[in-house]
């Protein structure tokens, strides 16, 4: 099974795919982390890509893609898109590489969110310096012994750009660019909206439901 999870920054969509990865077995692909290690990789790709980097330069959708195929020849029992599509073009692009390779996009879920209790949210976020691990004031809080329930870290930190005004210019970034995907998708009869606010247990529930329907 191939998906791809859907939202603006802050819907939860890298807790979800943790999620999926220990309960399914599945893959997670996200843009960031393939881009790191083909980086350090040293393969012809990963000398494209940096080389990229190192000039500062975007790297081009056809990178992406080329990184993406190279994880689908891995083979495996599903992956989770992760920041990738953003763009309709992006979106064409993989559905064209998946026919090729003979594979299918089985379900895009689209994490909905309300932005004014997003930005409250993301605003009260902070992570564990050790392990990444995601804490919220409201409804997460530190543990009142101060140490991270994952792995016993004591540092914690809040992104810089977890404040409202940032959060405000990424979200407009995300429906110029990335939330006409969801029209798109609807009109392939891929679309599974799920509340990307609920409790977190709640939204698992949801997705797997979504999945197994």
């Amino acid at each position: 099974m191939n998906i791809i999870l859907l939202g603006p920054p802050g819907a939860g969509k890298g807790t979800q795919a943790r999620f999926l990865v220990e309960d399914r077995g599945m893959t997670q692909l996200s843009t960031g982390d393939m881009l790191r290690e083909a980086k350090d990789s040293g393969t012809e790709m990963g000398k494209i890509v940096a080389d990229v980097m190192a000039k500062g330069q975007l790297v081009t959708d056809e990178i992406v893609i080329g990184l993406i195929r190279e994880k689908l020849a891995g083979g495996g029992t599903g992956f989770i898109f992760d920041g990738f599509p953003r763009t309709l073009a992006q979106a064409d692009a993989l559905g064209n590489l998946l026919a090729e390779m003979g594979q299918t996009l089985d379900a895009v879920i689209e994490m909905q969110v309300d932005d004014a209790a997003l930005v409250a949210r993301i605003t009260a976020r902070s992570t564990c310096g050790a392990c990444g691990e995601v804490y919220n004031d409201l409804t997460k809080p530190i543990p009142a012994d101060g140490k991270c329930a994952n792995c016993g870290g004591t540092e914690f930190k809040r992104r810089a750009d977890d404040n409202e005004d940032s959060l405000k210019q990424r979200l407009m970034e995300y429906y110029k660019k990335t939330s006409p995907l969801i029209g798109y998708y609807y009109a392939k009869g891929q679309l599974k909206a799920v509340d990307g606010l609920g409790e977190i247990d709640t939204v698992k529930a949801e997705i797997a439901a979504a999945l197994d329907a």
